[in-house]
């Protein structure tokens, strides 16, 4: 079973190009064939900028234990018809509030 994670790679206010290029290759370098990552560059000038790069990967056998332990609860019935006649309650927001935009 795979799963994308997510790696960050803080960016300095003054990061050379060579730099920057020579840790996005070795970062690629280091990751699996069919890794499909994906970079975003993300922040603005109060709080910096940040390069976020995911990836898929393999789960540890740890957490491929406990993906399985929560797997077996999305699938109870019980919660399932919970569900269902919650949704059947009707609902109607109190007058004089705004709807969250």
């Amino acid at each position: 079973m795979r799963r994308r994670v997510k790696d960050f790679i803080e960016i300095g206010d003054y990061t050379s190009l060579d730099a920057l290029i020579s840790t996005l290759t070795a970062l690629r370098d280091s990751l699996p064939p069919d890794a499909e990552p994906e970079l975003k560059l993300r922040g603005d000038d109060v709080f910096g900028r940040r390069i976020s790069i995911s990836y898929f990967r393999e789960l540890t056998d740890e957490e491929a234990e406990c993906e399985g332990r929560y797997a077996n609860l999305a699938a109870n019935p019980e919660i399932d018809q919970l569900a269902k006649q919650l949704d059947k309650v009707p609902y109607e927001p109190r007058k004089g509030r705004r709807a969250a935009a």
